[in-house]
């Protein structure tokens, strides 16, 4: 049992770190080189987990390859664009100028359900709405809709926004998060004033996030019944 124990932390350990070098990525965002050692470093690591009996090395070995050659391929990737056409493919124009291309609908092998749904999942319910649609090679669907169905922005209303940055967590379940005030000019002084009108200790809250607005969302910890 001990023995299982330590091939499993082992085992964790070696995967969660090739998976931090291969880099992040969503399932669905994996090109087929990047799906294909995915797979097989899971499968691999099973092995010696259901056979106690296998040596762990046998395991380690092929992993630290695929690793290997995950890290080669990603160089010759962005060396040589020729190699990257063929490994990860080019991405598909399906909708051009609002007129689908059904050849090359056929070609990536979406039909009509899987385009609709794509679209769908954009946000968008009428298919007339379409300018460009393309199929990435990741298989995800990217979508331009025409100049006047597109939501209007700051730039063509012409108004001026203020860029108030992004709200950093300042204090997550009692702890202060220290590390986050030079990105919004916080500090201990001003985190204390915040707080002093609720009547609050940063003990005494579950989420509190700023930008360099100086806005702050404050929220308190569930009291105790």
């Amino acid at each position: 049992m001990f023995i299982t124990l330590v091939r499993t932390v082992i085992l964790y350990v070696i995967i969660m770190a090739s998976m931090r070098i291969m880099g992040k990525r969503q399932l669905g965002d994996l090109q087929p080189a990047e799906l294909v050692i995915t797979v097989m470093i899971s499968e691999l690591a099973a092995i010696p987990l259901q056979e106690s009996g296998v040596p762990l090395i046998n395991t380690l070995i092929p992993i630290f390859i695929l690793i290997a050659l995950e890290i080669i391929i990603s160089v010759i990737n962005m060396k040589s664009a020729p190699f990257r056409r063929v490994s990860e493919g080019n991405p598909v124009m399906i909708i051009r100028d609002g007129v689908i291309d059904q050849r090359q609908l056929k070609r990536v092998r979406f039909t009509l359900d899987d385009l609709m749904e794509g679209l769908r999942q954009k946000n968008i319910f009428n298919i007339e709405d379409v300018s460009y649609a393309i199929v990435e090679r990741s298989g995800l669907l990217s979508v331009l809709q025409k100049p006047e169905k597109r939501p209007a922005d700051a730039s063509v209303l012409s108004i001026s926004l203020p860029d108030n940055g992004i709200p950093f967590m300042i204090i997550s379940d009692g702890a202060v998060i220290e590390k986050s005030f030079n990105d919004c000019g916080m500090d201990m002084v001003k985190l204390k004033h915040a707080l002093k009108p609720k009547k609050l200790k940063p003990d005494d809250v579950y989420l509190m996030t700023a930008d360099k607005s100086g806005k702050y969302i404050i929220i308190p910890k569930e009291r105790r019944a």
